[in-house]
């Protein structure tokens, strides 16, 4: 049927691409399953509405929150699944079926999408595709990528207020660490500490790498990794001796069952949580280092690095490394209020632990 109020539009996507779409887009495929942590703060009410098929990381990554929306929205378990373009198993002719108005890819994807033609095949289909990104250089990419969501579903005002209440949270730290200047801790920052038994996945100066210098802290990756993503070596750690340990952690059953990962996330264990998170500081990287000897150990919730969420992950770790600065700082309070303003299921606790609670 024809939506009078339709239009074509040229949008420009993360990478500087120009591509012509008619909107508002009214089936979309979505080339990661997360990106419905966004979409869902557009299309609130109906958040699979526009969702003719996505990829099949969301219940993977995060059953958690999968397992909240499936409880309200059942109509997603029926949605059409794809592997990623990343690992070549994107299926073309799958995604030309459904008919879709737009593919929505994230970037780490490009190289691959551009290697296997996929772009020239959806457009001899009609099929746009556009790259947003909240994950390689969130703090470039973010916003862009909420504008572009928010044009492409003709929800630019809703899209726009998210943006300036996210930035607006963002300075409570900021604004705090620049007036203050205080002495910044070193930090070490692990990505998903435990999933492998290899030590240890870190990030350079972007993503949580960026999170922690905009909490006040000194990633000590920044110079040894020189993208977003790498590996820092257990004598690297020991010999930078990090004041504070972060690592980020999820409910990783589906990838690495009974694995040593933190398991954070909505609704759940922290005892079991802490456990793992001590089990952690016992490997010859954490020998002797003064995170470990302080209790300055914590997990966060992994998805905050691949979402337009961040913000809350930097408050929590601006009360981690200066509790005297942020004492007043809720972030709890935040990422409720994230869920009542925005987000259709409600918010659960469990997202971060430390073992200097309670001590």
């Amino acid at each position: 049927m024809f939506d009078a109020s339709a239009e074509t539009v040229t949008v420009t996507d993360v990478t500087g691409r120009e591509v012509e779409v008619n909107v508002p887009v009214e089936r979309v495929i979505l080339g990661e399953g997360r990106q419905i942590y966004l979409v869902a703060a557009l299309d609130t009410e109906e958040p699979f509405k526009r969702i003719v098929g996505w990829r099949d990381d969301f219940k993977s990554a995060d059953p958690d929150n999968y397992a909240l929306y499936l409880e309200k929205f059942l109509e997603m378990a029926k949605l059409p699944t794809f592997g990623g373009f990343k690992d070549g198993t994107f299926d073309v002719e799958q995604a030309v079926s459904l008919n879709p108005d737009v593919i929505l890819m994230n970037i780490e994807s490009k190289q691959a999408t551009e290697d296997a033609k996929y772009i020239e095949k959806l457009a001899a289909a009609g099929i746009p595709l556009v790259y947003v990104d909240f994950r390689e250089h969130p703090f470039i990419n973010t916003e862009p990528s909420m504008r572009l969501f928010g044009k492409l579903f003709g929800k630019e005002e809703r899209a726009e207020e998210f943006i300036a209440w996210r930035h607006a949270e963002i300075e409570r730290v900021t604004d705090v660490i620049e007036r203050e200047n205080p002495e910044r801790p070193k930090v070490f920052i692990e990505r998903a500490g435990g999933y492998s038994e290899d030590c240890c996945m870190s990030f350079g100066k972007d993503n949580f790498g960026k999170y922690v210098e905009l909490a006040g802290g000194e990633n000590i990756a920044k110079d040894i990794i020189p993208g977003t993503f790498g590996t820092v070596n257990p004598e690297q750690i020991i010999a930078s001796d990090p004041d504070q340990f972060i690592t980020t952690g999820g409910w990783w059953e589906a990838y690495v069952p009974g694995g040593a990962w933190v398991g954070v996330g909505p609704g759940r264990d922290e005892a079991e949580a802490l456990r793992k998170l001590k089990g952690l500081t016992e490997r010859p990287a954490f020998t002797g280092v003064k995170a470990v000897e302080n209790g300055q150990v914590h997990a966060i919730w992994h998805q905050f690095y691949n979402s337009p969420y961040q913000f809350v992950a930097i408050q929590q770790m601006a009360k981690w490394l200066h509790p005297e600065l942020f004492a007043d700082l809720d972030p709890e309070a935040t990422f409720k209020e994230l869920h009542v303003r925005f987000l259709p299921v409600a918010y659960e606790p469990g997202h971060w632990v430390s073992l200097s609670d309670g001590e």
